[in-house]
């Protein structure tokens, strides 16, 4: 098995046939959405033939031991932090150099910035930029981020190819000056395998946050974040508790203390401390997903929610806002609302949970839900369709 590569010690690509050398780039391998799908398609990629190495500035977290049991090599350039530029800079290129990779594919906003260099390594290098949002409050960033942010905008026209994963995320990025017929949606893949319903997990979730038996459970799983807005989620949850005494709630996620507090505050001034649980972040997210009965999404900003996704992966039926492509996800199998509205987000969450009370109408929700993602949001759909933009581009190089 690959393990991890220092950069003294670089795996050589061979190339699979009919199949590019690919290279991924990403900042880090910590938990998150875009992590998850990048660890995903490589992984996927790798097992079908592809010769794949992914690149990250900072090494560790979870996702480093998914790629390293995969035998995916991985190479972490170990920077030592923001000012760590010129050392870091001479090893990205070496690791360029000597990757001899025919696509590099960068993740979000500094993957993208730093696949831009691979052309000095090795000038008929193919860059794909990775696009994951759709509208973010940069002023809430730090000033390199949105430094780096402009930056791209300018320097987008350079890029071979942009995947967006939603169409949100695509119109948004041309109404910047992405250049427009470049970009190609392909949406997240889900690995259906991994995220199923677990009974058993259910259970031992339920127990460990002491839901009983004939309580319903309303869950929203994500960072605690401004652009998450727990705010609505909890005020909406204190309608429900007023008025419906089988509704118990929990929120799932960790976040900036300096952040998370005033929000732990504001449940509290709700009243909502015997019925709300803080769990913090989990890895065993098949079984959370299948301890809850609604899975609740109150962003104001989304491009392709991966929580909904998996969640409706374990047959959860989803309440969501209409951003980002939330609602294209969800169909039929739950509902949409404005953002920042918490009564409308309340009677939503009432709505659902009276069909949940009707066990044939739940057992068919849970089966729509699961089919939806099955039939259009599968792990083999990203694969495939990520295979077919990037032979294209190769193909465009070799008759260029």
């Amino acid at each position: 098995m690959n393990a991890v590569c220092d950069t003294s010690r670089h795996p050589r690509l061979d190339e699979a046939a009919g199949t590019p050398r690919m290279l991924f780039l990403v900042r880090s391998l910590r938990q998150g959405g875009a992590e998850r799908q990048l660890v995903a398609l490589a992984c996927g990629l790798h097992r079908r033939g592809w010769p794949v190495t992914v690149v990250c500035c900072y090494g560790g977290g979870v996702f480093q031991a998914e790629l390293e049991k995969a035998g995916v090599p991985l190479i972490d350039l170990h920077k030592r932090g923001r000012w760590d530029v010129a050392g870091f800079t001479w090893r990205l290129l070496r690791t360029l150099r000597e990757s001899h990779a025919e696509i590099v594919h960068g993740y979000m906003t500094l993957g993208n910035m730093l696949a831009l260099l691979a052309r000095a390594a090795h000038p008929r290098t193919r860059v794909v930029w990775g696009v994951r949002s759709t509208i973010i409050d940069r002023t809430r960033r730090d000033w390199l981020s949105r430094l780096n942010f402009r930056m791209s905008r300018s320097a987008a026209r350079l890029a071979d190819g942009i995947i967006a994963n939603s169409e949100a995320g695509a119109a948004h990025h041309a109404s910047l000056g992405y250049p427009h017929a470049r970009i190609r949606v392909i949406p997240n893949g889900i690995d259906t395998e991994r995220f199923h319903f677990d009974a058993a997990g259910r259970n031992r979730m339920r127990d460990e946050w002491r839901a009983v038996d004939n309580c319903m459970l309303v869950g929203l799983i994500g960072r605690i974040d401004p652009m998450k807005d727990h705010p609505t989620f909890l005020r909406a949850a204190a309608l429900l508790a007023a008025c419906n005494g089988r509704l118990r709630f929990v929120c799932v996620g960790g976040g900036n203390p300096g952040f998370v507090q005033p929000i732990k505050a504001l449940a509290t001034r709700l009243g909502l401390d015997p019925r709300l649980v803080w769990a913090g972040p989990r890895n065993d997210m098949a079984a959370v997903y299948s301890a809850l009965d609604i899975a609740v999404s109150s962003s104001c900003g989304e491009g392709f929610s991966n929580v909904i996704a998996e969640a409706m992966a374990c047959g959860r039926p989803c309440v969501v806002t209409d951003v980002g492509d939330s609602a294209r996800i969800v169909g039929d199998c739950g509902a949409v609302v404005g953002t920042g509205d918490p009564p409308a987000l309340a009677d939503a969450i009432e709505r659902v949970a009276k069909n949940l009370e009707d066990p044939g109408r739940a057992a068919r929700l849970h089966a729509a839900a699961r089919a939806r993602i099955e039939e259009a949001y599968s792990l083999d759909a990203l694969l495939r369709n990520s295979e077919q933009a990037f032979r294209a581009l190769r193909g465009r190089a070799e008759r260029g």
